[in-house]
């Protein structure tokens, strides 16, 4: 193996390296920009959601002869 191709192999695998990391990054800012639809999605969820409350006596008694 000759200088010529272990420089154009060291070239390579930084390039390669490189983009990679490009990838990884592109990745992680996608993740973070769907986290946050996914979290202003529940929270317009959760807003919208009507609010009830059941009367004092519900829940007091069982029926066990049915």
């Amino acid at each position: 193996m000759d200088i010529s191709s272990i420089a154009a192999l060291s070239t390579d695998m930084a390039q390669a390296n490189v983009a990679a990391e490009a990838q990884v990054a592109i990745l992680k800012k996608t993740m973070n920009i769907e986290g946050a639809a996914a979290l202003q999605l529940l929270q317009a969820a959760v807003e919208a959601a009507p609010q009830v409350s059941n009367p004092p006596h519900l829940g007091n008694s069982v029926d066990t002869t049915a």
